[in-house]
């Protein structure tokens, strides 16, 4: 009824999603990057590879044995230079890969976006209060309506009551009984009209076909005849006014007069059709006025019992279906319907709205848990981007050492082959110009900042399902306190 009525409306106005909680939950389900980095970037260099390539040690000791370079030459000499800007084209590459290495990181830091997850938070958790704060007097609208109703429906059944000074509870059959009397009056009506058609088989041209389908008809009339009485006329004996309880009275007297004068009359109708073909109720009827109580044939009698007895059956029936007194089960069924509208109605809104908070509190878990994932992967990228810069700088340092390493080969070998002293720079290390990247740190978190804030964000949001069942709770409240605004007492 209005329950089914009001369902759909239901499900609008209490079952709603927390856009801003779903946008949120939505950013941190989608990834950030698709890239997997690698600390496998910078190989170290291969000085005996160089060294064959570049064949040090014959050109040293040619260079030597020509006492090349001169004893007072300051700057490098050509194959110097040549070992060197080797290992400075190295640098440079092993540089660029880091560059774009650390360029991929930063593209990944800024990926997490924590400043917009924080703001999304901020927002969801201001719009889903209103969101279930709205949906909570949506519903209190609707019960308004409900609950109004049933009050009308209360004053209406104890203004009936106080008015026909009614004291007890109403008799309404429901349920297994209710059914129990509609199956007896139709049982009733089939075995009258299965025993009235053998009866008046007799003269029948039809035979027992002819004689169910009149038999059918006098049972219609013989049942739904009391039937009407006891429902809509004799239960006005019952009633206050002595006008009323006379009328139901006649139309007791009524009822019996109309039962024996059909059963009666079906009675004669017997007897006459089996003696007559043409005009047996013109015949009836002459001997219903001539003789009513003039049956000749005992089964006759026995249909004329029968058929009284089965309408004696229906009237009780028809009796105690409803209440005695008149007007007074329909005052009771509209209030039990209104009564039942609500219940079923608030219900169903408190269901609907413990399920909203219970698929909330799912999603504010399931972001608690994702911001808690995306600050252990920016973790893992600062982690990671530390240990690429501690890697480039080793691994500069490995390229100065090859670069020495070279550069002594070459010279070991020239002095041997020398004849004069050597330049004093041979006894010199090389030192090589180290590169220090550089790092914005515009749009990046330390990681002991972003663990407060996320802490900050997930505490919020806990706080938010806390404040979300409470709203819950007090909405529950609110729709239960609607009874005590309209209280029962009505009914006394």
């Amino acid at each position: 009824m209005f329950g089914q009525r009001y369902k759909n409306l239901g499900a609008g106005a209490v079952g709603t999603k927390f856009e801003k909680l779903n946008k949120l939950r939505e950013s941190l389900l989608a990834a950030n990057h698709d890239f997997r980095a690698s600390t496998q970037l910078f190989n170290s260099l291969d000085v005996a590879k160089i060294d064959r390539e570049m064949d040090l040690g014959d050109r040293g000791k040619q260079r030597g044995e020509a006492n090349q370079p001169p004893k007072a030459a300051k700057n490098f000499d050509d194959v110097e230079h040549a070992v060197i800007e080797r290992v400075e084209d190295e640098k440079k590459a092993v540089h660029h890969t880091l560059e774009d290495s650390l360029q991929l990181l930063s593209g990944r830091l800024a990926g997490l976006d924590f400043e917009e997850q924080f703001g999304l938070i901020r927002q969801a958790n201001a719009a889903s209060v209103s969101d279930f704060k709205a949906s909570i007097a949506v519903g209190l609208d609707e019960l308004h309506g409900l609950r109004k109703s049933l009050n009308d429906a209360e004053k209406e059944h104890a203004w009936f009551k106080q008015k026909h000074g009614l004291v007890r509870a109403v008799r309404i059959q429901h349920g297994a009984a209710y059914v129990f009397r509609i199956s007896l009056l139709v049982f009733l009506f089939l075995i009258e009209t299965a025993m009235n058609g053998n009866f008046l088989a007799k003269g029948n041209e039809q035979g027992f076909f002819g004689g169910l389908l009149e038999a059918a008809a006098f049972s219609f009339l013989n049942i739904g005849a009391a039937l009407l009485f006891a429902i809509f006329c004799a239960r006005l004996v019952t009633h206050r006014s002595i006008f009323v309880k006379l009328i139901g009275a006649l139309s007791i007297v009524a009822y019996v007069g109309l039962a024996l004068t059909i059963n009666l009359a079906l009675a004669h109708y017997r007897e006459v059709s089996g003696s007559f073909v043409d005009g047996a109720g013109v015949e009836v009827v002459r001997s219903m006025l001539a003789n009513p109580a003039g049956l000749m044939d005992v089964k006759s009698w026995l249909l004329f019992g029968i058929g009284l007895m089965f309408s004696i059956f229906a009237f009780i029936d028809g009796w105690l279906v409803l209440d005695p007194y008149p007007g007074y089960a329909g005052v009771e069924n509209r209030l039990v319907a209104r009564r039942e509208d609500y219940i079923e109605r608030k219900s169903e809104l408190i269901e609907a709205l413990q399920e909203v908070r219970d698929e909330h509190n799912e999603k504010v878990e399931d972001i608690v848990k994702r911001l808690g994932s995306r600050r252990r992967e920016h973790r893992a990228i600062l982690d990671h981007r530390s240990r690429l810069l501690t890697l480039f700088a080793q691994h500069q340092d490995q390229l100065e050492r090859a670069c020495n390493q070279l550069l002594s080969k070459y010279r070991e070998a020239n002095i041997q082959a020398r004849t004069e002293p050597s330049p004093k720079h041979f006894a010199t290390p090389y030192r090589l110009e180290r590169i220090k990247p550089l790092i914005s740190s515009d749009d990046e978190w330390s990681d002991k900042d972003l663990g407060a804030s996320i802490r900050d964000a997930q505490e919020e949001l806990n706080a938010q399902v806390r404040l979300i069942g409470l709203e819950c709770e007090r909405g529950i409240e609110q729709y239960r306190d609607l009874d005590k605004l309209h209280p029962d007492s009505v009914n006394g």
